[in-house]
């Protein structure tokens, strides 16, 4: 009985995708009565940085970063050398 029941579904599902008018979805009829009146504005790919900060103004990022990195290494070592006497 369960393959009967696959049958009936998938036989469905191809009489459904083979309809020649589909209707669109909810969003899309609400999406196209919005836009009728007042269409949406074109938005480029990658819009032009607006004026924030600059990417190059985080290298004390990168120092700190750095620095941290640097002492955690130092500490490593410190208590290596300590362990050995």
């Amino acid at each position: 009985m369960p393959e009967q029941d696959e049958f009936e579904r998938e036989f469905d599902l191809r009489w459904a995708d083979s309809a020649e008018h589909k209707e669109p979805s909810a969003r899309a009829r609400m999406l196209a009565a919005r836009w009728k009146d007042n269409p949406p504005e074109p938005v480029p790919f990658r819009p032009e940085p607006g004026p924030g900060r600059s990417r190059r103004a985080s290298w004390w990022k990168t120092a700190l970063i750095l620095a941290g990195v640097t002492a955690g290494v130092v500490a490593l070592v410190w208590a290596r050398v300590r362990a050995s006497y």
